[in-house]
């Protein structure tokens, strides 16, 4: 399915100043199996720009998944202000990953807590590696494969998920 897939409108919580709307929990997107992106068609950032302005109008926002903007692709981005906030070292911008696949966890775990764009207000606590590694695609349609430990393996986990269906609570 080429990027420039059409928005469902169902059950949305709309953002302040954009058309780009946050799908909510009972929405049947999130429930879809995500789609793999031919890399041949990682040429559209209509999708991905959507995404970091959806992201980028939730203060409280880490990460979001295509489904999330009613978009059933295997598509997820990471919040560079976040990042910077958890690291100050991090001096870099939001990080897409198309067709996402966790490779390795860390077998320590501990216990965090995780909330959902899509389910507004609920957060619960959830057992995760304290180390993930993921290998995708970025924006340009260039391969990566990235280890991370706190948050952002928190994220990886997380969106690893949604790979199938997106993982509301």
């Amino acid at each position: 399915m080429p990027i420039s897939a059409t928005k469902t409108n169902k059950k949305t919580a709309q953002l302040a100043g954009t058309d780009v709307a946050i799908v909510q929990n009972g929405d049947p997107i999130l429930r879809e199996l995500a789609q793999t992106v031919p890399v041949a068609d990682i040429t559209s950032p209509k999708i991905i720009a959507d995404m970091k302005a959806a992201l980028a109008s939730q203060d409280d926002g880490v990460a979001i998944a295509a489904p999330q903007i009613g978009e059933p692709l295997r598509i997820f981005v990471v919040s560079g202000a976040v990042l910077a906030h958890a690291d100050p070292k991090y001096k870099g911008d939001d990080i897409v990953f198309i067709n996402p696949e966790l490779t390795k966890l860390s077998r320590e775990k501990h216990d965090v807590e995780e909330g959902c764009l899509s389910v507004r207000w609920l957060y619960g606590k959830v057992k995760r590696a304290q180390k993930a590694t993921i290998r995708g695609y970025d924006e340009n349609g260039k391969r990566v494969l990235r280890g991370a430990s706190g948050l952002l393996a928190q994220v990886f986990q997380r969106q690893s998920l949604r790979r199938s269906r997106h993982a509301s609570w």
